[in-house]
């Protein structure tokens, strides 16, 4: 049995999930774009398959798997992009695969996780634990425990949307990013960027009110999302405590995080929808959401992460209407 006790999510992963995941998970674009505060490199995992960066850590997990671990299948938990990612993964895999996902996860979510062909259980996000919940189910079920980010091989599928951004921004902008703005959530996006671009700085963005990794970072240790978070459409952001293996290497090296408002959030939906004519969520646009806003500032090649494009009609068209 594969064992995640065993291993740390490496650079060498990184371009063997890359390698892995070539002939399967199509690359995206990187647009350059024109900010008030200079110039930023979109990476637009909002345009994957599944609308998210997700699949590329669901494929290589499930794929680095036993042909006995196949038969068995795959638990995991998820508000909607890790879910449709695994889900994702485990059709082509031929892999059974159960998702835990919150009773109020967006509707676009579910159903695309469901259409997948994946088992969806329900629980309440903030009385319930949907850890132990999923762990008891992979129990039960003789199956393996694929976390959203607590998990190498997720974190070095993850690792590959930067390893490709690496390439473009090479060919297009004449080097590698030397920063790099990152949406997270759990942190195995900014967690695989990371050991991508070992020089580069690297800003991890955070809904206002769920920046535990933010806060995490500046305290040296992991702390908790507070009792009673605000409300927020990031809904792939609201992880309420973030993992040693993404902090850990996010700590190493000296990354920092900022926390951007609903508001703020919602007006980088509308720029990239109105200048760029993307569909992105919520949590999706929280990297560009602190570019636009001047709490960070771009440098000579800036990535910028779109995480995702997964948002309800409804939710989009009262965020585009303002």
């Amino acid at each position: 049995m594969t064992d995640i006790e065993s291993r740390a999510p490496t650079l060498a992963g990184i371009r063997e999930a890359a390698a892995r995941i070539r002939d399967v998970v199509p690359p995206t674009p990187l647009i350059p774009f024109e900010t008030e505060h200079g110039e930023i490199w979109l990476k637009c995992e909002n345009l994957q398959p599944i609308g998210a960066f997700k699949l590329r850590g669901g494929y290589h997990r499930l794929a680095a798997m036993s042909a006995a671990e196949r038969e068995t299948g795959v638990v995991a938990f998820s508000s909607g992009n890790h879910a449709q990612g695994v889900a994702w993964a485990a059709k082509r895999l031929s892999m059974p695969a159960l998702i835990v996902m919150p009773k109020d996860a967006p509707r676009a979510k579910l159903e695309a996780t469901k259409a997948l062909g994946a088992e969806i259980v329900s629980y309440d996000r903030m009385s319930g634990s949907r850890e132990k919940l999923a762990a008891d189910l992979a129990a039960e079920r003789n199956a393996i425990l694929v976390p959203s980010f607590d998990d190498p091989w997720v974190v070095e599928g993850q690792g590959t949307a930067t390893l490709e951004a690496v390439e473009q921004m090479e060919a297009m902008a004449g080097g590698p990013p030397d920063s790099a703005v990152i949406c997270c959530g759990g942190g195995g996006l900014s967690a695989g960027a990371a050991l991508v671009l070992p020089d580069a700085k690297i800003t991890v963005v955070e809904p206002a009110g769920w920046d535990d990794m933010a806060r995490s970072l500046e305290a040296g240790e992991i702390v908790p999302v507070q009792p009673d978070p605000p409300d927020t459409r990031c809904d792939a952001l609201q992880t309420l405590r973030v993992a040693p293996v993404t902090f850990d290497i996010l700590s190493v090296q000296s990354a920092t995080g900022v926390a951007v408002t609903e508001e703020e959030v919602a007006h980088a939906v509308r720029t990239a929808f109105s200048r760029l004519r993307l569909v992105v969520e919520p949590g999706g646009a929280v990297a560009l959401a602190a570019v636009l806003a001047g709490k960070v500032k771009p440098t000579g090649r800036t990535l910028v992460t779109l995480s995702g494009g997964n948002v309800d009609p409804a939710v989009f068209a009262e965020i585009i209407q303002g």
